[in-house]
């Protein structure tokens, strides 16, 4: 296959550093059941200038992304989500410069879009035709419209008690839905069952290297709509944490490349309380999390991850920008929910009522100070969830 496109040059363990061939599909080290990171060619000379003119969605970026040929691209316009000032509550709660980047305008209404449009775009360059992933709900919605979109075929796995919007969206698109008693760990282990002789390519998050790809592209836009000065802090939600992971990875990949002078942020993690193995292991000061056991159902069905593929990548991201990460209640997020929307008008998903409550928790415990700009990801949008917040 022609390269178009020749900075994308390795695919790597993230911990041992071992190379795997990029012209095959790949998808995580089976011998440490590790994830494969995409890596670049940095050194050559690339001017920001270049952005200039380009479409404003996630493939204007694309000297950093894996695509060799952009005729394999499937795309439904996703990313440059705006960035929004709070003033109301960034005045209320004495945080100058607090902002929110609001990803439910995204095809599908969250982040989501971006990561698996870039898995379908790049399996599809690699000659995939059907593909598999476990779900919360948003991730499933993606896949399936992507796969609509290039005539390919998706089959999602999704708790029972994922909202029935998500089934709807899913089972709309063509994509065949299979309802799991359980979590999302749960329905990953039906999944792999229905596939074990390996027939549908399985995007599960970090089990394929190329999500993360997409959702790194958040970290170019923060940068790009910011004139080019990163955030103090970076407040997530992290459930299977490849957002948090990405957009740190994209700092680092901009200094490399010069697009930044340097990286300020400190990223934040923010799980549920009855679901919070990143954050316990943080406080113990470990570079790995243990499995959750009995995850509590949450108004946040991406939150309720008891074990992430990537433990070890989000706790590293946390500790290179000096972050922290912690867990709200339940009440938090519904309480949240309604001061961000009756302050500043957006119906943020559950995940990112957690974000905004922790942002004024940490402001009151003195982490934040009141100078520092603090961003904000909502990663979807709440009408998806009306379901859980009657």
């Amino acid at each position: 296959m022609a390269r178009i496109n020749t900075r994308y040059n390795a695919l790597i363990n993230h911990e041992s550093g071992k190379a795997y061939d990029i012209t095959k599909p790949q998808s995580f080290c089976t011998e440490s059941h590790e994830p494969l990171v995409a890596q670049y060619d940095l050194s050559k000379p690339l001017n920001k200038g270049i952005l200039q003119g380009r479409p404003l969605n996630m493939w204007r970026y694309k000297e950093v992304l894996p695509m060799w040929d952009d005729q394999y691209i499937v795309s439904l316009g996703e990313g440059f989500t705006p960035i929004l000032k709070a003033e109301k509550l960034g005045q209320r709660y004495d945080i100058r410069q607090l902002t929110l980047k609001e990803e439910g305008g995204n095809p599908t209404g969250s982040f989501k879009a971006r990561g698996l449009g870039m898995a379908v775009s790049k399996a599809h360059e690699l000659g995939i035709k059907e593909f598999s992933i476990p779900t919360a709900g948003n991730a499933g919605s993606a896949l399936s419209a992507y796969c609509a979109k290039g005539s390919l075929k998706a089959n999602i796995y999704m708790p029972k008690a994922t909202p029935k919007m998500f089934q709807l969206d899913c089972s709309i698109m063509g994509a065949t839905v299979n309802v799991v008693e359980g979590n999302i760990s749960d329905a990953g282990a039906a999944m792999r069952v229905d596939n074990a002789d390996g027939k549908w390519w399985d995007v599960t998050t970090l089990k394929e290297p190329f999500r993360l790809e997409g959702k790194k592209t958040m970290g170019y836009e923060i940068a790009e709509q910011l004139n080019w000065k990163l955030p103090d802090v970076v407040i997530y939600p992290t459930g299977g944490g490849t957002g948090l992971i990405g957009i740190w990875k994209a700092f680092k990949e901009m200094q490399e490349l010069g697009w930044v002078d340097e990286i300020p942020t400190r990223m934040v993690a923010v799980q549920t309380t009855g679901c919070d193995p990143i954050v316990q292991a943080f406080e113990a000061g470990l570079s790995s999390s243990t499995p959750y056991k009995n995850p509590a159902e949450t108004i946040a069905n991406g939150l309720r991850v008891p074990h992430a593929f990537g433990h070890k990548l989000i706790l590293k991201t946390l500790a290179e920008s000096d972050g922290c990460a912690l867990a709200v209640t339940e009440d938090d997020m519904r309480s949240a929910l309604s001061e961000y929307a009756q302050s500043e008008g957006i119906f943020l998903s559950p995940e990112g009522a957690a974000v905004w409550h922790a942002a004024k928790r940490l402001k009151d415990e003195g982490w934040v100070k009141s100078n520092e700009h603090v961003l904000m990801l909502n990663t979807g949008s709440g009408y998806k969830y009306a379901e859980n917040l009657w």
